[in-house]
């Protein structure tokens, strides 16, 4: 035994962050569904098992094109979009939003960069409203879990909301609101990179050395991250399915008309998990009777809202600014519901 005296609560901590984990909830969830249903146990594993290698395919491209969109310095060709006239930057910003390789904690930096030397609000706005509904891994997970016309109108909501928020957001500024969006304190680049509208993107990156090592790390980081989300999105699907009844669901979300949609848009909110854990689920509920455009109003409104994404905008601008993006989303993500509603 160690001399070195272990602080008191360093054991509770240790098994706290191991239990907080997704890796303990897939283990857990089917030992659980083992000793309290035995009859359903092997069902519900086969389900997941059978569901997550029929994903795998679309893992290894998300995980590649990831890959290779950060070790080439992407970022550098999302920032170009934040130059010349506002409104073409407001399209541009709405189109790129789906293909910048961000992570959560990066978007933050980004954009106080691209703040700080100017870029129009409404521009960021629509890189704001358009960025956390679909990138490359989200779009082939959507697509393996529901389908390639759910993956696609997702990404068409994506684009759609984020020129709808921008030039919104244009109007209004142009009618004297948010006259002083941002916070108080003045916003800073981080100081660990270039400016965001500076720079170029090497896509040949395996001839540089520092470039193929962030390939590999990439490579490796977002394998492990995509991987322990979707097998637990796949056991909650399965549990979905064996035990949420389906006239249930049909009950609250299973209509065509406004009401199921703004449900499931308001409902997704508060409750959504993640991009990756989302789709498997959905796919469930739709199973059990939840419409298609609910489902696109859950993903959608639920997106908006993520911790990740209102963090990013709640840290740079003012309250009215963060209410409107809040407001931008809601409705945003009403309207892809019956759109899509429309469509299928």
């Amino acid at each position: 035994m160690s001399d070195i005296a272990q602080p008191r609560g360093t054991t509770f901590r240790h098994w706290k962050d191991i239990l907080a984990t997704p890796w303990t909830l897939v283990v857990l969830v089917p030992l659980a569904v083992l000793a309290l249903d035995q009859a359903n146990a092997a069902g519900v594993v086969s389900f997941a098992v059978r569901a997550f290698i029929g994903t795998l395919p679309y893992i290894a491209f998300a995980v590649l094109l990831i890959a290779w969109l950060k070790a080439a310095g992407a970022e550098a060709a999302i920032g170009a979009a934040f130059k010349g006239r506002e409104n073409r930057m407001i399209v541009l910003a709405a189109l790129f939003g789906g293909l910048a390789p961000f992570c959560s904690c990066e978007v933050i930096p980004f954009i106080a960069g691209l703040l700080a030397v100017g870029a129009p609000l409404s521009a960021i706005m629509a890189f704001w409203l358009s960025s956390p509904l679909i990138d490359p891994p989200t779009l082939f997970i959507t697509a393996a879990a529901l389908g390639w016309p759910f993956a696609v109108g997702k990404a068409a909501a994506a684009v759609g909301l984020g020129l709808a928020g921008g030039f919104m957001l244009k109007a209004l500024m142009a009618g004297g609101l948010f006259a002083n969006p941002l916070r108080n304190q003045p916003v800073k680049r981080c100081g660990c990179g270039p400016s965001p509208l500076e720079g170029k993107p090497v896509w040949r990156f395996w001839t540089e050395a520092d470039r193929r090592t962030a390939f590999g790390e990439e490579l490796r980081d977002n394998a492990l991250f995509l991987v322990k989300w979707l097998a637990l999105a796949y056991v909650l699907e399965a549990l979905l399915i064996t035990y949420v009844p389906a006239e249930l669901i049909a009950g609250l979300v299973g209509g065509e008309g406004v009401g199921s949609v703004a449900i499931a848009a308001a409902v997704g909110m508060p409750a959504y998990l993640n991009s990756y854990v989302a789709p498997p689920m959905l796919a469930g509920l739709m199973e059990q009777g939840m419409s298609a455009g609910a489902a696109m109003a859950f993903m959608v409104a639920g997106a908006v809202s993520s911790v990740p994404a209102m963090a990013a905008v709640w840290s740079l601008v003012k309250r009215d600014v963060f209410a409107a993006y809040i407001g931008l989303g809601f409705a945003g993500a009403v309207a892809a519901g019956l759109v899509f509603q429309l469509a299928v």
